[in-house]
């Protein structure tokens, strides 16, 4: 400034000196007044004009460039241009800031709404997009109340104690379970905070029925046990050998039921937890399934006619002891709920796109509604028949993990009254050797 002024100061003196004095003399005191007259009014005009450039600047958009001045204006133009450039760069870094910022809470794997004191929707995030069917293009400045109508929603922001969470259900997207939490935030504004849960309650809601599997499935079995273990104990003298045997038996029945229930549970639980997939090996195919097919007619005791089908003997690349668990679960299956007199088929094929392990019944079939969830731990499509064959309700739960593992896929199809077919369909790379027929037919059935 005290530049700006030294200037000024100067330029009226160089008006003294080279005009008012001259002038003063030559044509005296009345011309000199005018002479400076003018020269007052156009530097006058030339500020004005400088200074209608300075507005015109003011005026236009933030990133107009700044007029060019003279004299004295080239400083206080150049003043105003450094304040210019700082005030941008400022402006740059806070932009930069708050996209850092949106970018950070559009990561976040929450929802996130933000709204003032009148609850009128400011910002939302695409996860909150999702949460509650929103749109961030079209709601923002909504009243969230008005867009999330839910009573236990509603009591939850007119309560205003914000320090336990809601767990959010019913909401617009169906079978979403949310947790929300509002957090008070600068002046008078709110984030809303939702986090799904969906499938912590289903997890949750898995194991709180695994354990009461677990313990219908035992009970059965241990109070069996008991019984007739109390029985015999109490009272020996009067039974004959005959009953004893009887009773021993069913006991005994009883107990290989429970380690099979135990058995199954520790192959599924070694599964389930993630542990490293044992070392590959090559498997022939051929003498598992025949000791698979010998199995099934242990437990069939001759009441089915089972056969083997093995046009292609093949190798994979697995583990043997799982994939041996596997195929025996399919085929005892097939034995279990076919009545007596059906048929089963055990079979594989093998071509370039891969190979497939089958067994197809003749059996009592599973209706549409049911196949789906086949798969999960103790589904059963009939509890009391489940029982009388002695099933666990874990060998499809083993199957379909055992196959994901080996990158293998399991195909239901199944027709009430007319039987099922469960085929393992394992990818060509899995083959470890091309397939190739049979120089020696085998039997049909052994």
């Amino acid at each position: 400034m005290s530049a700006l002024w030294s200037r000024t100061l100067w330029l009226l003196v160089a008006i003294a000196c080279f005009v008012f004095l001259p002038v003063l003399i030559i044509s005296g005191v009345a011309w000199a007044l005018v002479a400076v007259l003018i020269c007052v009014l156009a530097m006058l005009a030339w500020h004005l004009t400088l200074l209608s450039q300075l507005m015109k600047w003011l005026e236009g958009p933030l990133d107009a460039r700044l007029p060019r001045g003279r004299g004295v204006w080239e400083i206080a133009f150049a003043g105003l241009h450094r304040r210019v450039r700082i005030r941008l760069g400022q402006h740059r870094a806070l932009s930069d800031t708050l996209e850092r910022f949106m970018r950070v809470f559009q990561a976040l794997p929450d929802g996130v709404i933000a709204f003032d004191r009148h609850r009128h929707i400011d910002w939302i995030n695409e996860r909150a997009e999702a949460h509650f069917a929103l749109s961030a293009k079209t709601d923002r400045g909504q009243a969230l109340t008005n867009l999330i109508r839910h009573p236990d929603f509603v009591s939850y922001l007119e309560a205003g104690n914000y320090d336990e969470p809601l767990i959010y259900r019913g909401g617009r997207v169906e079978g979403l379970t949310l947790l929300l939490q509002v957090i008070p935030y600068g002046d008078e504004q709110s984030l809303l905070v939702s986090r799904d849960i969906s499938q912590i309650e289903r997890t949750e809601r898995m194991r709180r029925d695994f354990i009461a599997n677990v313990s219908h499935e035992l009970k059965t079995p241990l109070t069996v046990v008991a019984g007739f273990s109390e029985m015999l104990t109490e009272g020996y003298e009067d039974y004959d050998d005959a009953e004893i045997k009887h009773y021993l038996g069913l006991i005994y029945e009883q107990t290989a039921r429970m380690q099979r229930l135990i058995q199954d549970l520790l192959t599924l639980s070694a599964l389930e937890s993630g542990a490293p997939t044992p070392i590959e090996e090559r498997v022939e195919l051929e003498p598992m399934l025949r000791s698979i097919l010998a199995d099934a007619q242990a437990l069939s005791a001759g009441t089915h006619e089972i056969v083997l089908d093995m046009a292609t003997p093949s190798i994979l690349s697995g583990c043997a002891n799982e994939l041996r668990s596997a195929f025996a679960n399919l085929a005892g299956n097939a034995v279990r709920y076919t009545p007596p007199g059906g048929r089963i088929e055990i079979a594989w094929r093998a071509d370039e796109t891969g190979g497939a392990f089958s067994v197809a019944d003749t059996g009592i079939g599973i209706a549409a509604e049911h196949l789906p969830r086949l798969t999960e731990r103790f589904y059963r499509v009939d509890r009391s028949r489940s029982r009388e064959t002695g099933g666990t309700g874990l060998g499809l739960a083993i199957v379909k993990h055992v196959l994901t593992r080996h990158h293998a896929t399991l195909e239901i199809e199944s027709e009430p009254g007319k039987g099922s077919r469960f085929t393992a369909r394992f990818p060509a790379d899995r083959l470890l050797e091309p397939a190739h027929p049979l120089r020696q037919a085998l039997p049909s059935a052994i």
